[in-house]
């Protein structure tokens, strides 16, 4: 047990693969990708750099010694510097030319951008796996009828498999999002210190072309198609607010979707998976608590408000660049993106075993199908030639006189028997059972259902068949 803190992302929370994308020792083998690229391109384009310089920097790349890098650090104050110098000390025929040219935020802004493509990669392909095991789910119930609810108050039945198409859907749109964001993530490049190159045409003695074809070849080495043409020493924070958004925007998705499944494991229609010796509550033993729906909710607030932060760096960021983003993007970068796999980590334990409950979903239909029914009765009774406003009225005696009963005095719904012995409506019971059939009152639920899965998820998973996700087990 450490005794100090450690985040519950890494401890308790997120993957193991986000929390190795965002750890020190990724970050910083990136770094050392960066400066080896930016070396092979330099010595292809003419510069004095010798195959042993980068034969060097690539055999110690991957050792790296931290402790080495935090006690330069204490000198230089200065973390860039601080592996400039350790690096060199692990190659020191190549320390001469190691960021030859560049200012600091060639390695930590690409850096940074190297990470977040890994990891909205990640992301994306765990959005895919959401997808199809929540097809199977909504195929299977596409049919069972359930009540439905407008203001958390029945309302026309749907289905259960409709209704988890419209988690599906928002889902489907994430993933859409996180397509169009990974194909559109700009690299910064190779912008010297204020973003003008000024230093590469200097080296390239006044060479354009050479310093153009460097900065596309090593965008190219570190597998960025596109790149920023115009920037200031770093890249824009646009392109943050944009990574930020489509974070966020999924963790809406997800607090709506285990909200649902919260409101309905009250219900006792739906529940999560809940194991053989799970512990619901400490003080009352029968407890069966939505835990990880719960914890869905409580990580995807967190992750809505870190979209904050972004905004208010791109809003600061004076001139051709401020250093107060530095600390910040440390924080919320990392946060975000291992928040957002913990999430995602949940979301896939959670729908690979919702438990449905057929019979207490047809119990509850039952009891409000007589109120749904009405407006059904009500165009019935007028094609047997009754007085359409004659026979509102009386539905809406008899709806309010038996809701009246319901609530005060507790007894069940007996709108049917009561309507069959109203002359004035002129319906048999019988008729009357006939028009409250649930299947009946769906609409086009099932139809829409397949129509949805068919027409929209089922492309983009033949888009994406190539993705494989392990699957998630949870320890906590």
């Amino acid at each position: 047990m450490s005794k100090t803190y450690q985040s519950p992302f890494s401890t308790r929370y997120a993957g193991e693969e986000m929390s190795y994308i965002f750890s020190p020792y990724y970050k910083y083998l990136c770094w050392r990708k960066l400066w080896i690229a930016l070396a092979k391109v330099q010595q292809q384009l003419g510069l004095p750099i010798t195959d042993a310089q980068i034969v060097s920097m690539k055999a110690a790349h991957e050792e790296i010694n931290l402790d080495k890098v935090a006690d330069y650090e204490k000198t230089l104050r200065h973390d860039v510097m601080a592996h400039l110098h350790a690096f060199g000390d692990q190659c020191p025929e190549a320390k001469g030319i190691i960021h030859w040219g560049a200012t600091s935020c060639y390695v930590t802004d690409n850096g940074d951008l190297i990470q977040i493509r890994e990891g909205l990669k990640i992301i994306r392909n765990k959005l895919v796996q959401l997808l199809r095991q929540m097809l199977p789910f909504a195929m299977q119930y596409a049919h069972l009828p359930t009540l439905s609810y407008t203001h958390l108050q029945p309302a026309q039945p749907t289905t259960v498999g409709k209704r988890t198409c419209l988690w599906l859907q928002d889902f489907l749109i994430d993933t859409n999002e996180f397509d169009r964001l990974i194909d559109e993530l700009r690299f910064l490049g190779v912008k010297g210190a204020t973003g003008t190159q000024a230093s590469f045409l200097s080296l390239f003695n006044g060479d354009q072309n050479k310093v153009k074809s460097m900065e596309e070849s090593v965008s190219k080495e570190m597998g960025f198609s596109r790149l920023f043409s115009i920037s200031g020493q770093t890249y824009t924070r646009k392109q943050d607010i944009l990574v930020s958004n489509v974070l966020s925007s999924f963790a809406a998705s997800a607090h709506k979707c285990a909200t649902d499944i919260r409101l309905l494991a009250h219900l006792k229609e739906v529940e999560e998976p809940f194991g053989d010796k799970q512990v619901g509550s400490s003080a009352m033993p029968y407890k069966r608590n939505p835990m990880r729906s719960e914890r869905i909710c409580s990580l995807s607030r967190y992750l809505m408000s870190l979209h904050e932060n972004p905004l208010y760096t791109e809003a600061t960021q004076w001139l051709e660049r401020s250093l107060d983003d530095s600390a910040n993007r440390r924080l919320y970068l990392p946060e975000s993106f291992l928040c957002a796999d913990a999430i995602l980590n949940l979301l896939l334990d959670v729908t690979s075993g919702l438990i449905v409950h057929p019979r207490v979903i047809e119990k509850h239909l039952q009891e409000e199908l007589p109120f749904l029914a009405t407006e059904h009765f009500l165009m019935e009774a007028v094609k047997k030639g009754k007085d359409r406003q004659a026979v509102h009225e009386r539905l809406r005696f008899h709806s309010l006189e038996v809701g009246k009963r319901i609530k005060e005095e507790g007894l069940s719904n007996d709108l049917l028997v009561r309507l069959a012995n109203d002359p004035e409506i002129g319906l048999s019971q019988e008729e009357l059972m006939a028009i409250a059939d649930g299947s009946q009152l769906i609409g086009r639920s099932i139809e829409q259902t397949h129509e949805f899965l068919n027409q929209e998820v089922l492309p983009v998973l033949k888009k994406h068949q190539d993705i494989k996700v392990q699957a998630s087990h949870l320890s906590v």
